[in-house]
């Protein structure tokens, strides 16, 4: 198997993207990949990031992107967690949001934001993306979305088996405070 197979086979289970962590954690040297995207298919979207251009668009890559950009120990926050979700709550934020537990220097673009995370937050991996838990996204986006639509969106994660019993309980009591 050659470097390019070994990183499209990562690519293909991370929205076409692989990052130099990733690389080399497989084997392949860091080096390759400033060569391997001197051919065509292969693309730097940012420092240490790399895409897959031939892999088909799929409809979370814009918030994986913008994980991956933020670096390692980034994940989903708030609304776009809720967005990641099929909109629940009705929410389609202009940005993507992610969190952060450390400071990020990098130049990012405009269709994301970063925010500092907690150490509380709950982390998980939906559709390959770590991102902040659904009760977790739910209370982050108080400040921006009414209760009445926080509760009908928790009700809909219930329903969808994205909130466990006790979670939805828990939520329910903190969205009538």
């Amino acid at each position: 198997m050659t470097y390019r197979d070994e990183l499209r086979e990562i690519a293909m289970g991370n929205h076409g993207f692989v990052t130099t962590r990733q690389a080399v954690a497989a084997g392949v040297p860091s080096a390759e990949l400033p060569k391997l995207a001197q051919h065509a298919g292969l693309e730097s979207v940012s420092y240490g990031l790399y895409r897959f251009t031939d892999l088909p668009a799929e409809e979370n890559d814009q918030a994986a992107e913008a994980v991956l950009r933020a670096g390692h120990g980034a994940y989903l926050y708030g609304e776009s967690v809720l967005a990641l979700h099929g909109g629940l709550a009705d929410v389609n934020p202009d940005r993507v949001l992610v969190a952060v537990h450390r400071r990020v220097r990098r130049d990012l673009p405009s269709f994301m934001s970063i925010v500092q995370g907690s150490p509380d937050d709950v982390i998980t991996v939906y559709d390959g993306i770590p991102s902040q838990d659904v009760a977790g996204a739910l209370l982050a986006s108080r400040n921006r979305i009414g209760d009445q639509r926080l509760r009908s969106a928790a009700d809909r994660a219930r329903a969808e088996g994205l909130l466990t019993a006790r979670e939805f309980a828990r939520l329910r009591e903190r969205l009538t405070e």
